[in-house]
């Protein structure tokens, strides 16, 4: 049956009212991106190298912030190009950005001819890899990664005019960036390994240059090695856990304090679904690990180390609710967590923040990398996809 114009937009306005009186369905977690420090962080980058050209790393799901959140909140940033690792991830995100986006991770020769190449650059390792997307017969943007010490990809320098020699057979082949990757620029004691690696990467370029290439993008740096580079010929800069608000870098490195005015994005709320009433003498959680010695009353969270809370924190860490600390009781569950309400008067149905974004409270992801021994990058990306992301 067709509609007349009249009846259609009846039933659009009568569909519409329908939907409004539906309530919001409440989510019992919610990771908050705050897009106004993701942008502090971004520009912070910019202004301290005006002479680089930004690209947000934005692989593992964003470093568990949420792939497609944060492609849309870096909409309007002057980016070079978003990075990512696997071809799905960029995938994910060619909707969500109007921005080009750089595949990192290595691609099989087989699976070149599926790709959509329109809107990608690719990191291409081998001569086997430029050969599959040299025979496409049209345009594609390549990155030339060079194993300067890392020893994970890329090729050796021995191998790069081999490599050079492949790229000018096939003329739809564009040489758009060159790239390495340093393995040890977070180490605060010495740059020794840096500038060997930064000195080695520059005779590279000096090469590929003298060779009559042009690339765009010349990236050796990421939020580590942001303040330590002195590259001749670089022109961009990889920016991961930095966009974050994570300083990667130790209090005792003499760089650190150049990116303490960072803000972290991300924090994690939940909400108390349960509380129960628990005597001296009983136990909690798997294996009984936390006995009870007095009265107390416990909440129960509904997430646990699937949702990304680490397990590690089973009887050490703690939330929070305001400014009050409610310590983790028992084992970390998958879905689960009990915390100590003693103290407090939350109740069923109260929220807690799990993850805080002020680096000051205990929950924050530096001070639980710090006073749990727990790596900070692990903790973001162990961040389930299955907890909604709100971008604030």
């Amino acid at each position: 049956m067709r509609l007349l114009p009249r009846a259609y937009t009846a039933l659009v306005r009568t569909l519409d009212s329908a939907r409004r009186r539906v309530p919001a369905y409440r989510t019992l977690n919610r990771i908050e991106l705050q897009q106004a420090a993701l942008l502090h962080n971004f520009h912070l980058f910019q202004a301290r190298h005006p002479q680089l050209s930004i690209m947000p790393v934005l692989k593992g799901n964003a470093y568990g912030h949420g792939l497609r959140e944060i492609a849309r909140m870096l909409d309007d940033a002057p980016c070079g190009l978003l990075v990512v690792d696997g071809y799905f991830e960029a995938g994910a995100i060619r909707r969500s950005s109007r921005h080009r986006v750089l595949v990192l991770g290595y691609i099989l020769p087989e699976n070149v001819p599926l790709l959509d190449t329109k809107r990608c650059s690719f990191v291409v390792q081998d001569i086997a890899g430029l050969e599959a997307f040299g025979r496409l017969g049209r345009a594609v943007h390549i990155h030339l990664e060079i194993n300067t010490g890392m020893n994970r990809m890329g090729l050796r320098p021995d191998e790069v005019d081999a490599y050079l020699a492949a790229v000018k057979r096939f003329p739809l082949l564009h040489l758009e960036g060159v790239m390495t990757h340093l393995a040890d620029a977070d180490r605060p004691a010495g740059d020794a390994a840096t500038r060997a690696q930064t000195e080695l990467f520059d005779k590279c370029v000096g090469r590929i240059l003298a060779a009559g290439f042009t690339p765009r993008f010349i990236h050796i740096a990421q939020t580590a090695g942001s303040s330590k580079v002195q590259s001749r010929y670089a022109t961009a800069l990889r920016l991961g856990i930095g966009l974050y608000g994570i300083n990667p870098l130790c209090p005792d490195d003499p760089q650190y304090a150049a990116l303490q005015s960072l803000r972290p994005v991300l924090s994690l709320k939940s909400t108390i679904v349960r509380t129960i009433a628990v005597r001296p003498g009983e136990r909690i959680g798997y294996n009984g690990t936390y006995g009870v010695t007095e009265s107390m009353r416990i909440g129960v969270l509904p997430l646990g180390y699937y949702e990304g809370v680490p397990r590690e924190l089973s009887n050490s860490g703690v939330v929070t609710a305001g400014s009050r600390a409610l310590p983790i009781t028992g084992r970390v569950c998958m879905n689960y967590t009990m915390i100590d309400l003693r103290g407090s008067s939350l109740a069923a149905g109260d929220e807690v923040t799990v993850i805080s974004a002020d680096p000051l409270q205990p929950n924050s992801v530096v001070r639980l990398s710090a006073d749990h021994h727990l790596f900070p990058y692990t903790i973001l990306t162990a961040l389930s996809s299955s907890v909604r992301r709100i971008t604030i």
